[in-house]
């Protein structure tokens, strides 16, 4: 038996999964950034804050990815159920209530001739398998996804790197921030179909919304 023909509805992280990895990853290490003291960090707060924004960047981009293989799993076995309740289908009407949950708009506007036609092509399909399994796209993903956490880190955190000077590197690293912040927006906009440099003006706000509430509680 395979799933093989069952193909994942998740993409190797679609567009809106990018922006929202992107934001994740730049809120966690805005709150670190944000933490410096213009007028009292040394070059060992800049040095334990770098290591704190990469290292909390590292285990939530684990978590995340973690997480993505854990909703690409349930994904797939609720496939594999529709599947197997399509193909045990008596009637139109069951196949009908089967594809309800998946294409809640869709399946109430198909005539009995075409649910008729849908449930003999999944009796023609391969067995289904047991039970679902992770992919190798699902695996893609979750590096994706790790990996956008992680990157988003070093952009903001370059600044501090080369800049002898904490306040210019701040000024210089929250710009950066802000930047891609707004760039993360219009991607997000484009995606939604609303005005990119709307979306992108909100985002910066709701991102600097976010950090300084992240703060403030401690996080």
């Amino acid at each position: 038996m395979t799933d093989q023909p069952l193909k994942s509805s998740r993409r190797v992280l679609d567009p809106t999964e990018r922006v929202s990895e992107g934001i994740f990853g730049l809120i966690m290490v805005l709150t670190f950034t944000g933490s410096l003291s213009v007028a009292e960090a040394g070059r060992d707060d800049v040095r334990t804050m770098l290591i704190g924004a990469l290292g909390c960047n590292i285990a939530w981009g684990i978590i995340d990815g973690l997480l993505y293989l854990m909703a690409c799993l349930a994904d797939r076995a609720r496939q594999l159920a529709v599947l197997r309740a399509i193909r045990g289908a008596a009637d139109p009407k069951q196949v009908q209530q089967s594809l309800a949950p998946v294409l809640p708009g869709f399946a109430a506007i198909l005539e009995p001739s075409e649910l008729a036609a849908i449930r003999q092509r999944a009796l023609q399909l391969p067995e289904p398998a047991a039970r679902a399994t992770w992919h190798r796209e699902d695996w893609l993903g979750a590096l994706g996804v790790f990996l956008l956490v992680f990157l988003t880190t070093f952009p903001v955190a370059l600044p501090f790197l080369f800049m002898p000077s904490v306040g210019p590197a701040l000024r210089v690293s929250n710009v950066i921030a802000i930047v891609m912040l707004f760039l993360l927006g219009c991607t997000y906009g484009r995606t939604v179909g609303h005005r990119p440099w709307l979306v992108g003006i909100a985002m910066v706000v709701l991102g600097t919304a976010l950090v300084g509430m992240t703060m403030a509680l401690g996080g």
